[in-house]
Parts: structure tokens; sequence; C-alpha cells
């Protein structure tokens, strides 16, 4: 049952032990509110049948001093048990959810956008908080409670019990019959809020480039439009639920008139006491408020399902596992008849087989879409390959654990991702056991001292969201020192050095060939300058390995690579010409 509870409501297992418990002090809670009912009940009865004994009055006195106890011991049951609990709970799931992420593999990411996943933590989870501290609970609380009194009142008089009762069923099943189009609406009013977000994202992301463009003001023409397409779904959503919701609440209210009318009937008989009719109004005033309200939170409840699908859709994704110990014999990375594709069927790698030693420096070049990168991440496993093999010191990477396996490698990103905060640490997410000393050393190996000195306040200046107060070669340089400070065995660079200029190219090349001692590096890059001294190429073109060899070799066979080193000496003597 706890499992059943955990994958309907995307929960944990405390979670969903939590949520019954919730259940329960909503059903004690609105029993308690039933105690009052009995009491008036009783007085009434004593009114009608020759007055209250003055003996009595303390029994009513101690009995709403009961009642009020009752109440308030119950109100705070059920609110440790649902919003407490609930908060936790949230936590908990925003925790698991990136957790998930971590170790989903970055094929998933390929098909989901920021936006989208930032508002599956924050806004789905937001969402969720809220309906398992007011709609489940308080649902669940009013059916069970609801069937109680429904049992008592069978007891009193069955007819008058099938007169107040016949309503609760058919209200519900207006409600439940609506689930499909309830989670179409919702489908779709969440589909028009992720186009929106993106189209948010996307405007903030590239506002420099629409306004040096002058394409501003018609980009936000759209947005404008994408933002009154969330606006009018939620409005159909809201009608449509609002039809079936409020068209049960009518026909739940016909049970007091069927109260009214079948207590009259049998009243006229002489089949009903007049006692007994007053105990089946006083109910039913107060019988249908929860049952009211739990009308509403079932149409929630069917509401949150396309939020929990999109939770369940992270955590059903496959994560990548394997061994979390390394057997590697050396750090020689082989390519073995390493084919590939994307989840689009794409085939981006056929039949790759090469090797990049350790001790050497093997740089990846090529047209673009070549499959360069693609290879590099292969190599550090962001992705499983379909066929073939990749071996890191003649061990399987695919039977390694990814974070096991990343412990070997020191990877620099063409796009690099740095965090607001200082200098210092920026580095230190190479190795966050270093000590400022080896933060330092690692800095000035990547020629990062020049700037920093310069800057107000020096290694402890925040850089800003993303390093935005950098530039792009500043940034490129803090993390080339992070891989630095990692000192890995395998260093990965993708276009390290593209955002350099000439001369820190050339100290950042200096400083790694003091850094590739008896270490695999893996270069990808598009400047014939940057591989020039490396000790292998490998000329990708088209998914596979068109060319191999040295740099003189290649140069001799007149193919790929000399037609690309020639191209781009005679783009070194372009010049602007002017008229």
């Amino acid at each position: 049952m706890l499992e059943q509870i955990q994958r309907k409501y995307a929960l944990s297992s405390q979670g969903a032990k939590d949520l019954i418990k919730g259940c329960i002090a909503c059903a004690l809670h609105n029993i308690s509110l039933m105690f009052p009912v009995g009491l008036l009940y009783l007085l009434v009865k004593e009114l009608l049948e020759g007055g209250i004994m003055a003996e009595r009055y303390p029994f009513y006195f101690i009995g709403c001093v009961f009642c009020v106890g009752l109440i308030l011991l119950s109100t705070w049951f059920q609110y440790n048990a649902t919003y407490f609990a609930t908060y936790t709970e949230s936590g908990v799931r925003r925790i698991t959810l990136a957790e998930k992420l971590r170790k989903i593999p970055l094929s998933f990411f390929e098909k989901k956008d920021l936006a989208d996943l930032t508002s599956v933590i924050m806004a789905d989870c937001t969402f969720l908080e809220q309906s398992f501290s007011h709609f489940i609970p308080e649902l669940f609380g009013a059916v069970v409670s609801t069937i109680l009194v429904a049992i008592g009142l069978f007891f009193c008089d069955w007819r008058m019990a099938l007169a107040a009762l016949w309503v609760a069923p058919v209200s519900f099943a207006v409600v439940c019959f609506s689930a499909k189009a309830q989670e179409y609406f919702s489908q779709r009013s969440m589909e028009a809020k992720m186009i929106c977000a993106d189209g948010i994202q996307e405007c903030i992301e590239t506002i420099r480039d629409l306004r040096s463009c002058n394409a501003e003001k018609d980009y936000l023409v759209g947005l404008e439009k994408k933002i009154k397409a969330v606006e009018h779904r939620a409005v159909i959503s809201e009608f449509g639920t609002a039809v079936f919701v409020v068209s049960a609440s009518l026909l739940l209210k016909l049970g007091i008139a069927t109260v009214a009318l079948v207590g009259s009937m049998l009243l006229v008989r002489h089949e009903l006491d007049i006692l007994t009719f007053f105990m089946f109004l006083l109910v039913v005033s107060r019988f249908y408020d929860p049952l009211q309200g739990a009308l509403q939170n079932l149409a929630a409840i069917i509401a949150t399902h396309t939020n929990i699908d999109r939770m369940n859709e992270i955590f059903d994704y496959p994560v990548q596992q394997g061994e979390q110990v390394l057997s590697n014999d050396g750090y020689d990375i082989v390519f073995d008849h390493v084919g590939f594709a994307y989840e689009n069927g794409e085939k981006v790698l056929q039949d790759v087989s090469f090797t990049a030693k350790q001790g050497e420096v093997t740089a990846l070049i090529g047209p673009s879409g070549g499959g360069k990168t693609t290879v590099s991440r292969l190599a550090a496993r962001f992705w499983d390959i379909q066929q073939g093999k990749i071996t890191i010191g003649g061990m399987d990477i695919a039977r390694i654990d990814p974070e096991t396996l990343l412990s070997l490698y020191a990877i620099v990103f063409q796009e690099v991702t740095l965090f607001n905060h200082s200098i210092l640490e920026n580095i230190r997410i190479g190795r966050k056991d270093a000590t400022d000393e080896e933060v330092l050393a690692a800095a000035q190996l990547a020629n990062c001292d020049e700037f920093i000195e310069k800057l107000p306040q020096k290694w402890h200046t925040f850089i800003g969201e993303n390093g935005c107060e950098l530039s792009g070669g500043e940034r490129q340089r803090i993390s080339i020192a992070r891989a630095f400070l990692k000192n890995a065995p395998i260093i990965l660079l993708d276009e390290a050095t593209a955002s350099l200029d000439v001369e820190n190219e050339t100290l950042i090349q200096t400083a790694l060939s003091r850094l590739i001692q008896n270490k695999t590096v893996l270069i990808i890059a598009h400047r014939m300058r940057t591989v020039a001294n490396a000790d292998k190429i490998v000329v990708l073109s088209g998914g596979t390995v068109a060319e191999e060899g040295t740099p003189e070799k290649l140069s001799a066979q007149n193919g790929l690579y000399a037609h690309m080193s020639a191209m781009q000496a005679q783009s070194q003597h372009w010049v602007l010409e002017t008229q």
C-alpha cells in the first residue's frame, strides 16, 4: 500500500506514512466537529421533554468544555500531521529530484531545457505541497468521517439516512467522470506555461543580441502572445473544472431539500418524531460542508496528476550505474569500433576506433558536426554507447559508476560555468579540500594571477552570476585553473584556448606541457596552431575517423588535415578591404 501511495503521489516512504497520518488526523478532526451537534441534540431533547433540570447544568458545561478541548486537540494534531509533515516532505522531494538529476545520463537533458526542469523542482513541488497539506488529507478525512456518520444515521432511521446521503455518491461521480477532461485542461495549461517560461528565459538570455539587431520589440510582441496564452488556458482550465464542481455542489445541496421533504412526509404519517427530524436537519447542516470542500479537493487532486507525471518522468528515468572500484591498469583511452546515436535516431559516430595514449596529447579535429565533442563526452561516459567498447587502461567504462569514473578526469568545457562567489572558491571547485596555497598555484599555472591582481578584492572578488564580471578569456582561464587543481590523470580540453589571445594561448600551452607529464590528454581544437605540437591527431569527419597520425605524417598525406591547415593559413592573410 505504501509503495502504491509513493508511486501515485511521487512521495518518499516517510512522506507516504505522513500522508496516511494526515488523512487520519483530518478524519478525527471532522468527527470532533460532530460532537457539539450531539450535545445540542441532547439539549433540545431535554427541552422538549420538560426542560433542563438543575443537576444537568454541570453536564452541559463539562460537555461544552470537552467539545472545545477536543476540537482544539484535533486541530493541533491535524496541523502537525499535514502542514509540518508536508513542508518536510517538500524539501525531501526537491532534494530527491536534484539527486536523481545528478545521476541521470546527459541524454535526458537533450530533451529538457532549464525552464522545464526548474519548474518541476520549484513550481510542481510547491503545488504538491499545497495538495498534500490541504487537498488529499481533507478529502480522505471528509470521506472517512462521512462514512462513520452515515452508519450512525442509518441506525437512527434508514429512510432519512437515504434522503440525506443519496446526493453524496452522485456528486462525487460527477467530479470523477470529469477526470479525463480536467487532466486535458491541466496538460494544455502546463504546456502553455512551459512555452511562456521558455520564451521569458530566452528573452533574458538573448537580450543583448535582440537589442543589437533591433529585434527586441518584435520578440516582445511574440512573448506577450505567449503570456496571454497562459492566461487564456488558465481561464479555460478553471472554467472546465468549475462546470463539474459547481454542478456537483448544487446536487449536494439537494440533500437538504430531500431530508426536509422526506422528513415532513414521515411526520405527517406519524412515522417519525419531531426530535429525530430536528436531529437530521442539524446533522445535514453540518454534514454537507466537508463534502462540498471534498468535491473541490477531489478536482484539485485530479489536476495534480500532470505535476506528478512530470516528477515521475524524472524518478523513472534509468540511471547510469556501475562498480565503484576502479580496476584500470594505466590511463590509455581506447575507442574500439564505437557507434553512437542520440535518442532521436540521428547517427553521430560509426565504427570509431583510435587510442589516446598516456603521456601523450591526442588532438581531435575535423569539420563542425564531425563528432569531436561527442567523442570526448563518451570518453567520460556522459552518454552510453550503442556498440563497441571504450576502455581506460583495459577497464570497460560502461561497467564503472559515472561519479567514480569522473575522478580520473579533469575537464575544461568550451562553455565555462562559474558561480557568484569569489575567484578563490570558483577555482577550489576543482578540488574542495585544496588549500589556499594550492589554489593560488593552480591559478598561476593557468595565468590567472595577471588579471586577478587587478581586481578590487583580488582573489576574494565576487564575479557575479556565471562570472558576468569577467571577460570570456578570464572565465576560461579560471576553468583551466580548476583542471590544474584537480590534477587528474586524464585531461579533456574542449576548445580550452578558444577565447584566449595569442600570448595567453602560448602561456597556457606551456603550462599544459608541464601538466601532462605521464597523463592522458584529449584536446578538441579548430585552430591548427593549437594542435601543431600534439603527439597524435585524429581527424573526425561525418562521424568516422578519416585520418590518424602525427601532424607531420598527416601533412604529408595531403588529406583533410592538410586541407584544413592550408585553409587556415590562407585565412591568416585575409585583410578587410574598404572602398
